[in-house]
Formats: C-alpha cells, structure tokens, sequence
C-alpha cells in the first residue's frame, strides 16, 4: 500500500516514528518542515518514478499522509 511506503519515507526524513493519523497536519505537528518538503519530494519522484513540478510545491498539497498519497496517485 502506497500510504505505508510514504509513512515510511516521512519517518526516514523526519528521523523519527511517524505515529499521526492519516489526516493529521505533518507540519503542525513538527514532523515536515520546508526543508524536509524538499527531501519529501525528491524521494517521492525516484520511488514512485514521478516527476513533481515547481508549482506543485505547495506545502498543503503534502500536509498529510492521506493528500501525499493521494498526489501521488494523481501522478502515477
């Protein structure tokens, strides 16, 4: 599932346990900043093989584990 492989890219690039709801704000709660918005992206685009445009990089289009997936699923 999509959503797990995500959750687990979020905790690599937080560097801790990603225990939030699937709707819950990553950067509210501290686990995204923008720096770690770009790390997200770069990851996304080599495992899902996508490719994420400037004008994409939008914090609230990956606010949450639910809109990533949901993006991604978009671009696949």
């Amino acid at each position: 599932m999509k959503q797990d492989r995500i959750r687990e890219i979020v905790a690599e690039i937080a560097s801790k346990p990603v225990t939030v709801a699937t709707d819950e704000n990553l950067f509210e709660c501290g686990l995204l900043d923008s720096f770690g918005l770009t790390d997200l992206v770069t990851r996304l685009e080599q495992e899902y093989d996508i490719r994420i445009p400037d004008g994409d990089l939008n914090p609230r289009k990956f606010e949450s584990l639910d809109r990533i997936a949901a993006y991604v699923e978009e671009r696949v």
